[in-house]
């Protein structure tokens, strides 16, 4: 399952129920996007450097909204990360 880019209504995204991450993992997003902090995240089977910018939920899922090293802004399914 690809972990990037939301997309409102897209099919694969939505055939997979959301599964919540641990509060630990969620937190330590949250203090990244606070803190301005890059953090080292497993996206799609690549370890990529990303900041965090915000944590939030929209239609029963968690997102992530980063910035990659690139400049690219990157909305992420929180179910989809590994730490």
């Amino acid at each position: 399952m690809v972990a990037v880019r939301e997309s409102r209504g897209h099919p694969a995204l939505n055939a997979v129920p959301y599964r919540p991450i641990a509060c630990a993992d969620h937190e330590r997003l949250e203090f990244a996007a606070l803190t301005k902090q890059w953090l080292a995240l497993r996206v799609d089977g690549t370890t990529q450097r990303l900041l965090p910018l915000d944590v939030y939920t929209r239609e029963g899922a968690e997102w992530l909204q980063a910035r990659s090293e690139a400049g690219e802004t990157l909305t992420l399914r929180l179910d989809r990360l590994a730490f």
